[in-house]
Formats: structure tokens, C-alpha cells, sequence
């Protein structure tokens, strides 16, 4: 199954390429509901009661020595799903921008979904390296062909900082290659003494380096995954890109691409480096707090509405980042939910944004108002994703969020209450809490700028000049129907979360405990140093006759 979801977007693009023009577009929606649809079967076909264990697995012989291997845990699983139901919606979302090259458009947004379905379901590091890289071309396309005014800039940015990133997390992970073909003795575990491209074996090799080789490791890991989430201070690519991008590109960003970060740091920094991650998890908590609070204030002073969701994106995964380094469980269920949260809420406010934009072309604050009296319904789902994206209780964002900044709280808390063996505490907390109140003032003033107050035009400030287009006002039945899919679902994620909840149980506790088995290691391994005088005079009163 999850070859054939690597294979579909393949066979999809490749058809579109040699297709007529005229075909583009019927292709690309059958194609992408059909990939949809391979999704949720694999979705049945996985078993949630073992959510931890690796499913589905699949080998597929690549050369001799090399292999392609696939599983998925219930993380990996979901954010497929999250990469099925995007996959079409975006597809339907593009039928009045895209007027020109529509082969080219299309082939490259179905061809981004295999080394995405790649990337989460790799099981070695070749295949989620080259999935990994791989997402950059289709992205790098569709933003350089059919982005904005600004897009080359946009497309170069994007390139080269995922690009140098990335590099530097290959650097790191040949490094544990390395340790674990020439430093591990052979039999101690499958694979150690040999050249292995195994997760699992890494893994095991890497928790074996000493404190000051993981803390190297970790360094060239959040390299990559840290430029893709994106952190402060690697976030300047993401709001050029976001904003120069069509409106699909922005919501597959949005929805999954950044996820590949927050993902790379679940799977490999925390489970890898664990050692090194306890004693720099403050550090990456304080860079993401600065990226929650900074981000947050840029986007009060945004004009651009599409800008404005952008930076609220680096604001908003500052959440996951922070939540995951509070090592426990409660934070790592809160992170991947919050991944898939965001994915929906501010996708749908990207294809919101889009809509308006072929309407009246233009993203400016100062030239829109009072769109609530001409386009009612539009008005009803930006309010709607606002609220969302705000942490509305009911709604998606406010389950994900509250876990969030709770597990940042309970994380060694100190002021008299319960908390768990972790490096954060209540401070974390309280100053990554003013994020949400930014988060609420500056989005909260966007849609009362943009959706209600005095009606402004376009044409106010421009004589007239724009061309409207053959689009009616208001959405369309088929807009309508893209946008109520995902409310539908940030609904049902906002009042009955309980089924993703427990599917997180299991992969969430067995990273905390390899956390937890690194920190008992570390402190095993300093009892000796603190008594060896006691230990000295032991041995010579038994050596008495």
C-alpha cells in the first residue's frame, strides 16, 4: 500500500506531461481523489490499537545492499492522511488562478505528494534523505512559474536555504553511519559493526556516542529540520515563499511541507541525541518562545493579509517546537496534534485568501473592507479559520494549543504543583502563553479590517483598472465545498479529538521513554565518580582474612 502511494502521484504527473493540455486538469482531480482514496484505505488498514508499532511495512530492493523500507506508526500515518485530504482540495482550489501552462502547473503539484508520502514513511535514511531533498523541485517550480510579482526571489530563497540546511543534517547523519560501522562492536544489537542505513539501527548506534558527539549530531540535524519548521532565526525564507506562491503552494507549505521539520525532529533529534537534547532542550524552548512572541508582533504590523497568515505560521510551530523539547508525553501527543491542526486551519485560510484574491487581486488591507456585505459567505469561513487559527474552544486550535503550552508548564514544574522530569517550567509557559494574546489582537484586527468596518474596493485606489474576472462575487459551490471539508474536520478535531488523542498514546510514550532511559543512564553513569573513596575502603576490608 505504501508503494502504491508512493507510485500514484508518479504515474499521475508523467500522464499529465505526455496528456493534452485539455487533459490536465481532469486528470489531476481523478488522480488526486484517487490518491485521496488510497490514503483512507491504508488508513483502515492500519492497526490503531498498536498506534507505536511500525505497519505496512514493505522492503523494495533498490541494488544490491540498498533498499527502499517502508512503515508507518500512527504519526507517520495520520500526517499521510493529512497528505491525501490536502491533495485533492488543492487540486479543485486551483481551477480559476491557474489560466496558463496548466500541464506543467499540474504535473508538478501531483508529483510534490510522493516524496511527501516518502519522506513520513521512510524507514531508511536513504529513502527519507531523497524524499526529504526531493520535495524541493516540485515546490521550487510551481513558486518560480506561477508565484507573484516578487516569486524568483521567492523560489531562490526557498531553494537555498532548505538546500545548505539540509546538507548539514546529511553531514550528521553519515556521521552516526560512520560510529555505528567502526565504533559499535559487531552483535550488539541488528545491524551494529556494519554500514547500515536502517533508522532503527541508527537509532540504537546514536545513544551510544558520548555527550559531546550527540551534541555535534544534534547541531547538524536542527541544521535542516530547524530551517524547514521553520525557527527563529532561519525563518526569513517562509514569508517571501508563502506569499509569492500560488494558492496551492501555500496550503501544501502550510499543510505538510513544514511538517517534514517538526517531523524530522520527533523521529530522529529527540529519539537520536537524547542526551544532547536534555541538556540543550532550554535553549531550542527559548529560540521557539522568541519565534512565538516575534513572529506575533510582525504580523501586527502587517498590511499584506497573506503575509500576515505567513508569519503566523513561524508564530503558531513555535508551539509544536516547544511543546516537543518539553519531553514528556502530554507535549509530544500536543505537538503532532498541533501539526495537524495547523495543517487545517491556516490551509484553509490560505485557499480563503486565494479566493478573495481572484476576485479583487489584491491582498492589502488598505485597499479592502466590509467584504462581509459583498461576499457573505467568504465572510462566514475566514471568521470561521480565524477562530480556528485563534484557539477558539470547540474548534481545532484550541485543543493542540492548550496541550502545548500545559506540557511547557508541567515540564519540571517548580511552583508546587505536579510536574514531570523535564528541562522547561512554568516560565516557558507563561511567556509563550503572550503568543496566543498577540496571536488573538493581530488576527482578531485582520478579519475586522478585511471582513467588517466601512466597505473599501480595490478600485477605490486604483480608478478602476483591475479586471474582476468571470468569477461571481461570492464562493462558488466548488469553493463552498473545499472550504466546508475543512471545517468540517476542524469541528470534529475541536469537540471530539479523542481518536487522534489515543492513536498519539503510544508513539508519544516511547519517546519520552527513551528520553527517560538516557537520563537514568547519564545518572547511573555518575554515581561512581561520587563515591569512590567509599568504594576503595570496601574493597580493602573484604581482601582481610
Amino acid at each position: 500500500m505504501l508503494t502504491i502511494l508512493l507510485v500514484i502521484p508518479i504515474l499521475l504527473a508523467l500522464a499529465i506531461a505526455v496528456a493534452p493540455a485539455r487533459l490536465a486538469k481532469p486528470i489531476a482531480s481523478f488522480g488526486s481523489l484517487a490518491f485521496f482514496v488510497m490514503t483512507m484505505i491504508a488508513g483502515f488498514g492500519f492497526d490503531w490499537a498498536r498506534s507505536a508499532d511500525f505497519q505496512l511495512a514493505q522492503s523494495v530492493a533498490i541494488t544490491d545492499g540498498l533498499t527502499m523500507s517502508l512503515a508507518v506508526d500512527s504519526v507517520s500515518m495520520l500526517l499521510i492522511l493529512l497528505t491525501g485530504i490536502l491533495a485533492p482540495l488543492c487540486v479543485f482550489g486551483s481551477f480559476a488562478s491557474i489560466k496558463t501552462r496548466p500541464k506543467t502547473y499540474y504535473a508538478w503539484l501531483i508529483a510534490l505528494q510522493a516524496p511527501i508520502i516518502g519522506a513520513f514513511a521512510a524507514r531508511d535514511i536513504v529513502t527519507f534523505y531523497v524524499a526529504f531533498e526531493f520535495t524541493l523541485a516540485p515546490l521550487f517550480v510551481l513558486i518560480m512559474l506561477f508565484g507573484s510579482t516578487n516569486r524568483r526571489k521567492a523560489a531562490i530563497k526557498f531553494f537555498l536555504y532548505t538546500f545548505v540546511g539540509s546538507l548539514m543534517t546529511l553531514v550528521g547523519l553519515l556521521y552516526v553511519m560512520w560510529f555505528n560501522a567502526t565504533q559499535m562492536p559487531a552483535g550488539a544489537f541488528e545491524g551494529a559493526g556494519e554500514w547500515s542505513f536502517m533508522i532503527a539501527t541508527l537509532q540504537h548506534a546514536s545513544v551510544q556516542m558520548s555527550g559531546s558527539q550527540q551534541a555535534w549530531v544534534m547541531l547538524a540535524l536542527m541544521a535542516g529540520f530547524a530551517v524547514k519548521t521553520p525557527m527563529f532565526p532561519v525563518h526569513t525564507w517562509l514569508p517571501l515563499a508563502h506569499t509569492e506562491a500560488p494558492t496551492a503552494g501555500s496550503v501544501v507549505l502550510a499543510g505538510v511541507l513544514l511538517k517534514l521539520g517538526t517531523y524530522g525532529l520527533y523521529r530522529f533529534v529527540l529519539p537520536f541525541v537524547p542526551d544532547a537534547v536534555m541538556e540543550y532542550a532550554h535553549l531550542v524552548a527559548v529560540l521557539a518562545i522568541i519565534g512565538i512572541v516575534y513572529a506575533g508582533l510582525i504580523c501586527w504590523v502587517q498590511r499584506d493579509v497573506k503575509k500576515l497568515i505567513a508569519y503566523s505560521s513561524v508564530s503558531h510551530l513555535g508551539f509544536c517546537v516547544l511543546a516537543l523539547f518539553a519531553l514528556n508525553e502530554v507535549g509530544q501527543a500536543g505537538s503532532v496534534l498541533y501539526m495537524i491542526n495547523h495543517g487545517l486551519s491556516t490551509g484553509a485560510l490560505f485557499f480563503c485568501i486565494g479566493f478573495m484574491y481572484d476576485r479583487l487581486h489584491t491582498r492589502s488591507m488598505d485597499e479592502l473592507g466590509g467584504l462581509a456585505k459583498s461576499m457573505p459567505i467568504w465572510a462566514f469561513f475566514m471568521v470561521f479559520f480565524t477562530m480556528a487559527s485563534v484557539g477558539l474552544p470547540g474548534l481545532n486550535g484550541f485543543v493542540s494549543e492548550i496541550m502545548c503550552v500545559m506540557a511547557a508548564f508541567q515540564s519540571g514544574a517548580t511552583w508546587g504543583v505536579g510536574g514531570t522530569a523535564g528541562p522547561l517550567g512554568p516560565w516557558y509557559a507563561v511567556i509563550a502563553g503572550t503568543g496566543m494574546i498577540v496571536a488573538a489582537i493581530y488576527l482578531l484586527y485582520m478579519v475586522g479590517s478585511v471582513v467588517f468596518g466601512p466597505s473599501k474596493s480595490p478600485h477605490d485606489h486604483h480608478h478602476g483598472a483591475h479586471d474582476e474576472g468571470d468569477l461571481p462575487k461570492d464562493l462558488t459551490a466548488r469553493e463552498v465545498t473545499i472550504l466546508a471539508t475543512l471545517a468540517f474536520l476542524c469541528i470534529w478535531l475541536g469537540l471530539y479529538p479523542k481518536p487522534v488523542l489515543r492513536a498519539l498514546e503510544g508513539p508519544a510514550a516511547a519517546n519520552v521513554a527513551l528520553i527517560d532511559q538516557a537520563r537514568a543512564q547519564r545518572a547511573l553513569a555518575e554515581v561512581p565518580a561520587l563515591v569512590p573513596a567509599r568504594e576503595s575502603v570496601v574493597v580493602i576490608e573484604e581482601s582481610r582474612p
